[in-house]
């Protein structure tokens, strides 16, 4: 398919990576030109100088993935779009953003003739080689439509085991790795509620991993002066364990590289789907306390100088390459 791609950044430049050597034909803008320039000539890409440009190679209907921060930089970018958009074309929007605002706005641009897809997208710095899991939101005929891209960065069904009950069953886009969710704003929705997840996921592993780091302390009679190998632990428990996951491979890298952690902050950010996830969880009226903890506990990190909180520190560099790493001389 051809596509036009705005926002080249950790996730964006790989997902154009991924589409290019699946032969989709993709044009790129980038307000950094230096940027757009050295990926084009990696991936033989078209560049774009400017929107309008962007918007002119492509033939109708036309699709541009927008991949920019959530909030001002993405209204930015989908406003300039929709005025030089015409009936029939499309938006897809992959990143964070809310969905009350997702489904807002594609009342809008709907008046408009114009269609917007909203693709909750996980898979961080490691989908260029692993795939992305993809969330869609929008009308169903535009989501499949866009199925050929969808297939592109989709993991495929040769990622996980097939589920059993799903065995005699032929295979669908969600063993692909993408489905169609709703109607618009559905798609950031499931995203959304996944990052919340995650965010307790992550708050267990390292409430776990710091109660193992403080055996031997004195307040555990029976182990004291015993001193756990957190790196080991973690490599013990990727093989065959409960708990196995792709978080706790990541976390189990980090400690092997550096077992104290030392290089990572101990003040844990949030963006965003934390926060939208306890709201929603608030105005559905369901009980969310491992989330909501979660969520807390990162606010709290920003006065603890624990474990926990670099090892999700580090759980959030591997993963997503976000801000974690300790500037030199201090956390």
């Amino acid at each position: 398919m051809q596509l036009g791609f705005v926002g080249l950044g950790r996730m964006g430049a790989n997902m154009v990576r991924r589409l290019s050597r699946g032969g989709h034909a993709c044009s790129i803008y980038a307000r950094n030109r230096e940027v757009s320039g050295a990926l084009a000539r990696e991936t033989g890409a078209e560049v774009a100088g400017s929107m309008a440009e962007l918007v002119g190679k492509l033939a109708q209907p036309r699709s541009v993935w927008v991949m920019v921060p959530a909030g001002p930089a993405t209204d930015e970018v989908i406003a300039e779009l929709a005025s030089l958009f015409q009936p029939g074309d499309t938006i897809i929007d992959g990143g964070n953003s809310n969905f009350k605002e997702t489904a807002a706005r594609a009342r809008v641009l709907r008046n408009s003739g114009i269609e917007q897809v909203d693709c909750g997208t996980s898979g961080g710095i490691h989908g260029l080689a692993r795939g992305y899991s993809l969330m869609l939101g929008g009308e169903r005929d535009v989501v499949l439509r866009h199925g050929p891209l969808f297939d592109t960065l989709a993991p495929g069904i040769e990622a996980a085991p097939r589920t059993p009950s799903r065995a005699e069953r032929p295979p669908t886009n969600v063993e692909q790795g993408w489905l169609h969710c709703g109607p618009a704003g559905s798609g950031h929705y499931v995203k959304m509620i996944h990052n919340g997840i995650e965010y307790g996921m992550m708050q267990a592993m390292a409430e776990g991993l710091a109660i193992l780091a403080s055996t031997g302390d004195g307040a555990r009679p029976e182990l004291d002066h015993v001193s756990l190998d957190l790196a080991e632990i973690c490599e013990v428990w990727r093989r065959g364990s409960v708990v196995s996951s792709w978080l706790l491979d990541l976390t189990a890298d980090a400690l092997a590289d550096n077992a104290g952690l030392e290089h990572y902050s101990t003040r844990v950010a949030d963006s965003g789907e934390g926060r939208w996830t306890v709201q929603a969880a608030v105005d559905q009226g369901i009980s969310a306390p491992v989330i909501t903890g979660a969520l807390f506990a990162r606010f709290a990190s920003h006065d603890d100088s624990g474990i926990a909180p670099k090892v999700l520190s580090a759980m959030r560099n591997k993963f997503g390459g976000h801000a974690g790493v300790a500037p030199a001389g201090g956390k």
